[in-house]
This record gives structure tokens, C-alpha cells and sequence, in this order.
């Protein structure tokens, strides 16, 4: 016997179908279709955090870091344009920009003023020191 299936317009095929004419054009996705993000690698070393992310490609004036408390967060402007040409003919051009971020949180809190961003060869390196706790004051009681 046949299985009989309900017809669905909105399912992911019909998504398929219908994807890049609603879309955003600061969307940034890969060949998957999903959102571009930056990979990170976040160390504890003493008395600091050591955060490398890879953000190639993107100038060091479009790189934002905000860090308040024991969040940080960190987002780029991405602009990339390639285009190949023979002759006087363009035979591909592909353009896409876009804005990609991420956020987390860490364990302790930070020194926002004594933090650190260096960028070099497409990789952003922040140094986040923590925050010294307030030392414990013991009253006398007189």
C-alpha cells in the first residue's frame, strides 16, 4: 500500500525554493546556507584571559570589541569583492558583505581598562585580565 503525505507548501523545499528573494542582502552564509562565524579560542592563563578569534579578510577598523562585566562581545563588518574578466567582459562577479558577531561569557569578571586587542595576519588576540577581587576588610567591634 501507498502512504499517503499531506502536502506541506511551507516546508523546507518550498524555503529552498524561495531563498535569496526575502533574504537580506547583509546576510553572510556559507555554501550550507547558515550564518558565517568566526572561530575563537578562549585560555585561562593566571591572572588573565587569552582570546584568539580568526576573522580574515576584514580590515582591523571594522573590528568592534565590547567587554562589560564578564561578558564580551566581538563583531566585524565583512566586505568582500572578487571579479574575473577577460577582455572588457565580466564573466563572474561575486560580491557579498555582511556583519558577523559573537558573545560569550566568562568566569570572572573583567578589567575593561586594562584589556588588550592586537590584530595580526587575520587573527584578533585580546588579553583580558581579570578583575582583582576586593580583598575581605574584618571589622573590630569596639
Amino acid at each position: 500500500m501507498a502512504n499517503i503525505v499531506r502536502f506541506n507548501p511551507f516546508d523546507e523545499s518550498f524555503d529552498d525554493l524561495l531563498r535569496g528573494f526575502f533574504v537580506r542582502p547583509m546576510a553572510v552564509e556559507n555554501e550550507a546556507g547558515r550564518p558565517v562565524q568566526f572561530r575563537m579560542d578562549v585560555k585561562e592563563e593566571g591572572n588573565s584571559y587569552v582570546v584568539h578569534a580568526e576573522i580574515p579578510g576584514v580590515k582591523k577598523e571594522d573590528i568592534q570589541v565590547a567587554v562589560e562585566g564578564n561578558q564580551v562581545s566581538i563583531s566585524a563588518e565583512v566586505k568582500r569583492q572578487s571579479e574575473e574578466k577577460q577582455g572588457e567582459r565580466v564573466l563572474r562577479s561575486e560580491r557579498y558583505y555582511g556583519k558577523v558577531a559573537r558573545a560569550f561569557t566568562l568566569g570572572a569578571e573583567l578589567d575593561s581598562t586594562a584589556a588588550q586587542a592586537k590584530y595580526n595576519d587575520g587573527v584578533l588576540e585580546l588579553v583580558l585580565p581579570k578583575k582583582s577581587a576586593a580583598s575581605a576588610k574584618t571589622l573590630t567591634i569596639q
